[in-house]
């Protein structure tokens, strides 16, 4: 027997007489870790609970998950990790008291998940890149194929540039089978030169793991008990094992920082590809950043230095111009948004609406082909079709308790400069003068300023720069 590390395609071969009955698409259930204390992200936050793409990194998880239709997910948690409980609900959440080892915590999980005939999948909250795809490699490899015997236990291995502290598969050349997985602390030097690592994500056989489990010691390095001596023992017992090989980059688990800031990288070149591939030009790619749930159109063209935040749809053949922040918005097609434009919860903006520089909106809508072009703020309003706001116009929504509503008509004009003081309406086709301060409704069609008699009062300029020229000698003189 030899030893072998390079096998893409694992096969799988009977390991005991009699003959394999086909077994049909089994039922799964998933356990994840999350009761890490992460004690070197330096951090008051749960690990698993730092974004990623604006996204936690369990819910990054759990929304692969979801995609695989399984009967139950058990999370397992800390204790005094309420916030990370309520995150992850309404899956169920089973509490790892004494830290022991991945063994203990998947037997804590085993006990909320109770008697399960099926796969059972294991995995990291800290690993929050992992696909669908590999999932479902791993649950295939699961299922019986004619012939042979399903193994009892499958492990994802990967093949890192620096094996380092992985723990290494130890993989039967003639057969493929998996032998042992063995913790680098505990591993031989012929053993340590394997680059097949164990990535740590492993699927059961519900039926065998609880067995499995109580057979688990600590007697290694650590002191721990290690969920990696299931697969010792299953060969014990004359049970396959085996392995499917992921990708390095979707297995990177996060412990630090520094791991936190290499993730959000390769999940901000996922998200600028999709975005790319589903008709959106990114003149420079590298300075967009999307979040895990930005929504975008055909035929967008989005410009420098543009961040997403949650909760953003922008439609087709819209234009954002850089440096334009967004969350919590909508951006219909044909829109025209920027640059140095930031769009706060609750901005709806209709087709064709035009939102210039500098420019905040926070939960308003801005109606088609309204336009809102200069350093303004629009705050808890309506703005009507085709209606122009003025540069410098301010909707003051706030008096220091509550917060008021601002209508402004279709058509209708605000000068720049413009106080609307909230709560007010300014009826369709209205034009406001510059400079006004609106604190009544305005009917409909009206003409309306507030500004005080522009008084002029001829030479007084020069009279005034003569005399304070004459003060600043004096001073001088003194």
């Amino acid at each position: 027997m030899a030893l072998c590390a390079t096998r893409k395609f694992i096969k799988l071969f009977p390991r005991y007489v009699g003959e394999p009955t086909k077994m049909s698409k089994k039922k799964t259930a998933a356990i994840v870790l999350a009761a890490g204390l992460g004690t070197r992200m330096r951090s008051e936050l749960p690990k698993v609970m730092h974004p990623v793409a604006g996204h936690p990194m369990v819910n990054h998880l759990l929304d692969t998950l979801a995609k695989l239709n399984l009967e139950k997910v058990v999370v397992v948690v800390g204790p005094d990790m309420a916030d990370l409980e309520a995150a992850v609900a309404p899956h169920t959440t089973a509490v790892q008291y004494e830290r022991q080892g991945t063994g203990d915590a998947v037997k804590t999980g085993m006990e909320a998940l109770g008697p399960f005939k099926g796969n059972v999948l294991v995995l990291y909250a800290d690993t929050p890149l992992i696909s669908e795809q590999t999932l479902n490699a791993m649950l295939e490899a699961r299922q019986n194929v004619e012939g042979r015997f399903s193994p009892t236990v499958v492990v994802l291995g990967f093949l890192p540039g620096d094996p380092g502290s992985y723990g290494r598969l130890v993989v039967d050349e003639d057969d493929g089978d998996l032998l042992a997985i063995v913790e680098a602390n505990d591993a031989t030097p012929e053993e340590l030169d394997i680059p097949l690592c164990n990535s740590g994500v492993m699927c059961f056989d519900g039926e065998f793991l609880p067995a499995l489990l109580s057979r688990l010691n600590n007697d290694n390095a650590k002191g721990e008990y290690y969920l990696t001596d299931c697969v010792g023992l299953a060969r014990e017992d004359g049970f396959n094992c085996a392995v499917v090989e992921g990708d390095e980059e979707e297995l990177i688990g996060v412990n630090s920082r520094i791991e936190l800031a290499l993730v959000e990288t390769i999940a901000q070149d996922r998200l600028r590809e999709k975005a790319m591939k589903g008709g959106a030009t990114l003149i420079d790619p590298s300075s967009v950043y999307f979040s895990y749930d930005t929504k975008i159109g055909k035929d967008v063209l989005i410009e420098p230095n543009v961040f997403f935040g949650p909760c953003v749809t922008i439609g087709s053949n819209t234009h954002i111009k850089g440096f334009c922040h967004f969350e919590g918005a909508i951006i219909e097609t044909g829109a025209v948004v920027g640059p140095f434009a930031r769009l706060r919860p609750g901005t709806n903006l209709a087709e064709g609406a035009k939102v210039g520089n500098f420019v905040e909106i926070k939960n308003a809508d801005v109606e088609a082909g309204g336009k809102v072009n200069h350093l303004t703020y629009i705050g808890d309003a309506h703005i009507g079709a085709g209606a122009n706001i003025g540069a410098g116009t301010i909707t003051c929504n706030y008096d220091g308790f509550m917060k008021f509503k601002t209508v402004v008509g279709a058509g209708a004009f605000i000068g720049s400069n413009t106080a609307l003081v909230a709560p007010v309406i300014v009826g369709k086709g209205a034009i406001v003068g510059a400079g006004s301060t609106i604190t009544r409704d305005v009917g409909e069609n009206d003409i309306v300023t507030t500004r005080a008699d522009q008084k002029n009062v001829p030479g007084a300029a020069e009279r005034y720069r003569e005399r304070k020229q004459s003060e600043k000698d004096q001073q001088k003189k003194g």
